[in-house]
């Protein structure tokens, strides 16, 4: 987790590189080994474009040989662009994975918005990946820069680091921020997979009941798909 923090993952992934479709890109929230791992690293096709924080492509190319990552500031897009001239518009929103001083261990983390949109540039579909962040004043802004989306994926676990400083979303906040962005409909993710996970997906379920935003929340099973 860097600086020295370790986590040891307590589930597989659902499918190995081999085993996904085709890939057009890749969306990287920051790197940190539950979501970019020794087998990402060397199975992934490194001719594909890595749209990532500044910090994370200078690394990928320097030393991972993956030419293409490029790095977005905060409200920086860039359009992926496919043969048939759909495209994909992703835009670095704010992330903040750690409280305070701790910032300066943990790495650079950005959301992301992904704007779908036909050949005829028709927009289909917007929608919000949380990253490893924390609620802070920059998810306030995320709402009143892009308005509503059609689907927000949240980050959760509650990650706790030895003195019990939380640095990824517990149930209330992960509810805390689904009220905020208020999408049309949201999914929970990054749940159970280390052992310094300590939220487990039933704390944010409570949450969203109790708030009244239940019927507004798709779960997806390990291994499993929904539709967007």
């Amino acid at each position: 987790m860097g600086k020295g923090l370790t986590s040891k993952r307590l589930t597989e992934p659902a499918c190995t590189p081999a085993e996904l479709p085709a890939l057009d890109g890749i969306v990287l929230s920051h790197l940190h080994g539950d979501h970019w791992d020794r087998v990402a690293r060397r199975s992934l096709d490194r001719s594909l474009p890595v749209v990532t924080t500044p910090a994370a492509s200078r690394t990928l190319q320097s030393r991972q040989g993956f030419r293409r990552a490029l790095g977005l500031r905060t409200w920086e897009s860039h359009t992926l662009v496919r043969p048939d001239g759909a495209t994909l518009e992703v835009t670095a929103l704010p992330g903040q994975h750690a409280p305070g001083p701790l910032r300066r261990v943990l790495p650079p983390v950005m959301g992301s918005l992904l704007e779908f949109r036909s050949p005829a540039g028709e927009t289909l579909r917007r929608v919000y990946l949380s990253g490893d962040t924390l609620p802070f004043d920059g998810i306030r802004r995320i709402r009143e820069h892009i308005g509503e989306v059609d689907r927000a994926v949240l980050h959760l676990g509650g990650t706790t680091l030895p003195g019990g400083i939380v640095v990824t979303m517990d149930g209330r906040m992960g509810a805390d921020v689904l009220e905020t962005v208020a999408p049309r409909r949201a999914t929970p993710i990054h749940v159970d997979d280390y052992d310094r996970f300590r939220s487990p997906l039933s704390a944010f379920t409570a949450e969203v009941e109790r708030r009244g935003w239940a019927e507004r929340v798709d779960y997806v099973e390990r291994g499993g798909t929904i539709s967007l």
